[in-house]
């Protein structure tokens, strides 16, 4: 077996640098690492990185992520009503799953992220 220590970035695929640099950092309000060279792109969260890469320029097809990577925020209505107004659309409506709060919505290259509020207790 091996030991894994935490989870230190999720792989985001685009097509186009320059428009999901503008989302993430923009958009959403992300701060990006200055220390990564300029023709990669990251963002941080207070507990894991969002790394950008194009997998074109590998050779691997282009594939837009449809697991969704949950971003917590204070207040999953507010958040939404924020994006909203900066033109990001959302599918379908804020989820109460009786625990939490969830809003589904794609970045411009159709990777699915979700506003996500824990509200109830671990148990």
């Amino acid at each position: 077996m091996i030991q894994v220590e935490r989870v230190d970035f999720v792989s985001v695929p685009t097509r186009d640098l320059e428009k999901a640099v503008k989302f993430y950092g923009g958009t959403l309000g992300l701060e990006r690492d200055r220390r990564v060279p300029a023709r990669f792109a990251e963002f941080e969260t207070s507990n894991v990185t969002l790394s950008l890469w194009q997998p074109e320029e590998q050779g691997v097809p282009f594939q837009p992520s449809t697991s969704g990577i949950a971003l917590r925020v204070p207040d999953v209505a507010l958040a939404r009503e924020r994006l909203e107004a900066a033109g990001v659309e959302f599918v379908g409506e804020t989820v109460d799953t009786g625990v939490c709060h969830m809003g589904f919505f794609k970045d411009p290259d159709g990777n699915v992220l979700i506003l996500h509020r824990r509200y109830a207790p671990h148990e």
